[in-house]
């Protein structure tokens, strides 16, 4: 999907266009110090280069939907990634390595893949921001993450003043994460990603995907079911974005799922004995990843709970906070997250960890 929110908004939305808010799918964020647009690779590195050559911060900002910016903005040189286009680059028996702009937007390149032909991103369906964020985040969704896909990312190492190109396996790839995440030092400029030529999915990992498609875990249906599938259940969930329709302007899902040590997971299933077995998935080793959004509910805050200022839970998933009145603050979005955090670990004793990037603010 393309950066939604680059646009001017309604009238109960934000209007200066250096008023990081309009760039956000939260439509949240105070005043940016400097604001500069980059179309290209080069520009990118050549405006962070200037804004360090004059002393000044530097936030990298594409697509704007895995990131809370704070009320107050941000200080120093806001760089908006505006890169698009994606090629082949390698051709190896039924692979194809295909390398994507940093700034070219995420669905976008999915739907292009689904219809050559190539296999291996149509589960990432739906997912907004831009394909340069997709390594920083290990963007993740219905059994498909792009560590699986990602064969290098070129990047700007801003700690030695050179462009680099680095190979997935040292990339630090993680639930949720990766090198970059949390980290000045890496600007994402392209990433390349190795895909199978088959007009068929991968094999369906997800239960509810699988449940959707009337298939077994672990069959492949034709790529354009597979999407569209996604798509609708993202739809369903408010997690595809839609300027109208204020449930889905969020972060996506705020809180990652919890990943508990055996013991830990033990004591849970303790606390929560009155409500069932949690749902939970093994991970790598002897631990337990945990639903976020069944604590959540369970905790007592359900679909559509409000906080101040019109911000609220989502009505269609638990794990979005949405700016719903479109007018609300960050404080009052931190606000909501806080107390949501503090209530499933005083039910349930379990922490909760935000999935985006906090600028200028804090949980």
């Amino acid at each position: 999907m393309s950066d939604v929110y680059a646009e001017p908004t309604t009238a109960a939305g934000p209007t200066d266009p250096a008023t990081l808010a309009r760039y956000t799918t939260l439509r949240l964020g105070g005043p940016a110090g400097r604001l500069e647009i980059a179309t290209d690779a080069d520009e990118i590195v050549r405006k962070v280069r200037e804004a360090e050559a004059r002393e000044e911060a530097v936030l990298v900002l594409a697509g704007g939907s895995n990131v809370v910016i704070g009320d107050q903005g941000f200080p120093g040189t806001v760089v908006l990634v505006r890169s698009r286009g994606f090629r082949v680059v390698a051709e190896e028996g039924d692979t194809v390595t295909v390398r994507v702009a940093a700034g070219e937007p995420w669905d976008d390149l999915v739907a292009a893949t689904v219809e050559r032909g190539w296999s291996g991103l149509e589960c990432l369906s739906g997912i907004p921001g831009s394909a340069g964020a997709t390594p920083i985040q290990n963007v993740g969704a219905y059994g498909q993450e792009v560590a699986e896909t990602i064969v290098a990312v070129e990047a700007y190492d801003r700690t030695h003043h050179e462009v680099v190109r680095m190979a997935a396996a040292d990339c630090g790839f993680s639930y949720r994460g990766s090198i970059f995440k949390y980290s000045d030092r890496w600007v994402v400029l392209s990433v390349d990603f190795r895909l199978t030529r088959s007009p068929l999915s991968g094999p369906v990992r997800y239960a509810e995907l699988a449940r959707a498609l009337g298939v077994e875990v672990g069959d492949r249906v034709p790529l354009a079911d597979a999407r569209a599938t996604v798509r609708r259940l993202r739809a369903g969930k408010g997690m595809v974005l839609d300027a109208a329709d204020p449930d889905t302007w969020s972060v996506g899902s705020f809180f990652t799922n919890p990943v508990l040590e055996r013991e830990a997971y033990e004591l849970l299933r303790e606390r929560a004995a009155d409500l069932g077995e949690p749902p939970h998935w093994p991970g790598a080793g002897d631990v337990v990843k945990v639903s976020a959004a069944w604590l959540i509910d369970k905790a007592g805050f359900g679909k559509g709970y409000a906080g101040p200022e019109g911000v609220a839970i989502s009505g269609k998933h638990t794990l979005a906070l949405t700016n719903r009145s479109g007018a609300a603050s960050t404080a009052a979005l931190v606000a909501l997250a806080r107390e949501i955090r503090d209530g499933v670990h005083a039910r349930f004793g379990v922490p909760l960890h935000p999935e985006p990037v906090l600028i200028n603010c804090t949980i």
